[in-house]
């Protein structure tokens, strides 16, 4: 499979990037992957790999890049629970820097970069998020709805909140088709609710699903919330979402 380290020119300056796209030539319908908090790291390049294993090519930014080359921090090989305090705190200063408007200029940088790459077709591509990446996802796609034809997001983090931008307000700018795939817990019943209420007030194809038995976090497994069983479920969702709504158009 090949892959590429690549460079992104932003406003800000230059976003690493992953890249991973299918062998033999040919231009590929194209992904943005954002990363979970941890960011992009040798799981992220798998689940690149992976995914244009089934004929796209993905692009997955460390979207702190302000901040320095990814891993930002240093990561241990297996994130458990006593790691994960002190990961966050370092991390959340960090994230917390990173605004709606930031979000939105690198939205912006990493999609012209995308659709301009030659191994990439001229149609729609997609939004894939995990965690905080999700919301990135959506945000990427609400501002973007010429461009995105699918999002999906797994155990995301804030997507409504009492914020004048909150994801769930900019909903009926989606024009298109959504997954999210929640672990138990991570939205509040009140939350999901609105959320469900936004995309079908604005007549968005949409499905939400808690997957069972699972924790925030449950499609990484380099952490204890790994969960096979969600991962796989994640696969089957986010598989068919893609064939769906991306075509190979020149």
């Amino acid at each position: 499979m090949p892959t590429k380290t690549l460079q992104i020119p932003t406003p800000d300056g230059q976003a690493d990037t992953f890249a991973a796209f299918p062998d033999g030539g040919g231009r590929h319908p194209g992904v943005l992957l954002y990363p979970d908090a941890f960011g992009v790291r040798p799981v992220l390049e798998e689940r690149a790999r992976e995914l244009a294993g089934h004929g796209y090519y993905v692009l997955v930014p460390n979207f702190l890049y302000r901040h320095g080359p990814a891993p930002v921090i240093e990561l241990p090989e297996h994130i458990d629970a006593e790691a994960r305090p002190g990961l966050f705190a370092q991390l959340m200063p960090l994230i917390k820097e990173h605004t709606t408007e930031r979000v939105l200029s690198d939205a912006d940088a990493y999609l012209r970069f995308l659709c301009a790459q030659p191994e990439v077709g001229a149609g729609a591509v997609g939004t894939v998020g995990y965690c905080i990446g999700a919301v990135l996802a959506m945000r990427t796609a609400t501002a973007h709805p010429d461009r995105v034809a699918a999002v999906a997001g797994f155990h995301p983090g804030q997507l409504v909140s009492d914020a004048p931008d909150s994801p769930h307000l900019l909903v009926p700018e989606l024009t298109a088709e959504v997954h999210l795939g929640l672990a138990v817990g991570d939205m509040t019943d009140e939350a999901l609710s609105a959320f469900n209420k936004a995309l079908d007030a604005a007549g968005v194809d949409s499905t939400t699903e808690v997957y069972p038995d699972t924790v925030h976090g449950f499609t990484m497994p380099d952490t204890d919330a790994f969960s096979p069983t969600g991962l796989q479920r994640h696969w089957d969702r986010l598989l068919p979402l893609l064939h769906r709504t991306l075509s190979d158009d020149d």
